[in-house]
């Protein structure tokens, strides 16, 4: 699952990354935060054309959720997706992943609602899940205000294809809202610090150290960690889950929990499709200047866009 070399453009990507690391205490987050903020307003000065964009609040249990909806070139209506962006549920906001939002709302065909959560150590779980419901059952209840069809399905890279698997399960187990797809990038669900994947990759983007940090932070105790609504590969049974596209990279400290995820959904009866680029690396997918996220994209941009129109 891991090439022999990772991709020179993908190589270069992480050498840049690597010169800001991440901080493992709270006053060195909230100045981090900040400076992605800042980071993110200047890449995103140039920003793929869509059709439509608005700003918009969403009620949730503890307060509004900001959120942002891209939608394609149209008249619409258009299919929905709720997406949830990464960062390890400690940082992430909608600016962080407007540029991956963006083409995914072009190359699916739907509608793009990107949805800020509550970050752990401030709110650890089960806040963030909480909010994700909340953003799923209002989506589905507010079509007019999306330009929806009433089809809604849900995404998320990283921490937030942990929450868009989370939701997906909680959905279904709780007779909530219908969704019709999930689509998990390299989602954290799944990780054993013993996975041959964390062995071969830590310190590729994400450290060990990393890695612990953030559980410490969202989940605080084994308790939690064992929660199916904090990982649903703790879960017993995920049949009647929506079908789902599973995105892993070969050169991801993560890629073995993901594929976890994978073989457990298609054991358990559900429609799956596990793609793995080889030379590629944890978040690759909001990498711009790497060809291959851009292809990406496409590929599951067509998934959604195949399920949601013609499902």
């Amino acid at each position: 699952m891991r090439a022999d070399e990772m991709d020179p453009q993908a190589a270069a990507a992480v050498e840049r990354q690597s010169r800001i690391p991440i901080p493992h205490n709270r006053y060195a987050l909230k100045l981090f935060r900040g400076l992605m903020q800042g980071v993110s307003r200047l890449r995103n000065r140039n920003l793929p054309d869509v059709g439509a964009t608005a700003d918009a609040t969403i009620p949730g249990p503890d307060g509004d959720l900001d959120a942002r909806l891209s939608l394609p070139e149209g008249d619409g209506p258009f299919p929905t997706v709720v997406f949830f962006h990464g960062g390890g549920f400690v940082f992430g906001t909608v600016e962080t992943h407007e540029w991956l939002c963006r083409h995914l709302a072009n190359d699916s065909g739907c509608g793009v609602l990107s949805v800020e959560y509550r970050l752990a150590p401030e709110h650890p779980f089960p806040a963030a899940v909480e909010d994700a419901y909340a953003a799923v059952e209002w989506a589905s209840e507010h079509t007019d205000a999306l330009s929806g069809t009433g089809c809604v399905a849900v995404a998320g890279d990283s921490a937030g294809g942990n929450l868009a698997a989370v939701v997906s399960l909680m959905t279904a187990k709780q007779d909530g809202p219908d969704i019709a797809y999930q689509t998990l990038l390299y989602p954290g669900v799944g990780v054993d610090p013993d996975q041959r994947s964390v062995a071969e990759n830590e310190g590729i983007v994400l450290s060990r150290a990393d890695i612990e940090w953030f559980g410490d932070c969202y989940y605080g105790n084994d308790i939690h960690r064992r929660n199916p609504y904090a990982d649903p590969t703790n879960a017993a049974d995920v049949s009647g889950v929506p079908p789902a596209t599973v995105v892993t990279a070969g050169f991801d400290p993560l890629r073995d929990g993901g594929k976890r995820c994978a073989d457990q959904l298609a054991a358990d009866g559900v429609d799956t499709r596990h793609v793995n680029y080889d030379d590629m690396v944890h978040g690759f997918l909001t990498m711009r200047e790497v060809d291959t996220a851009r292809d990406g994209i496409r590929d599951v941009a067509g998934d959604l866009g195949n399920a949601l129109y013609d499902g």
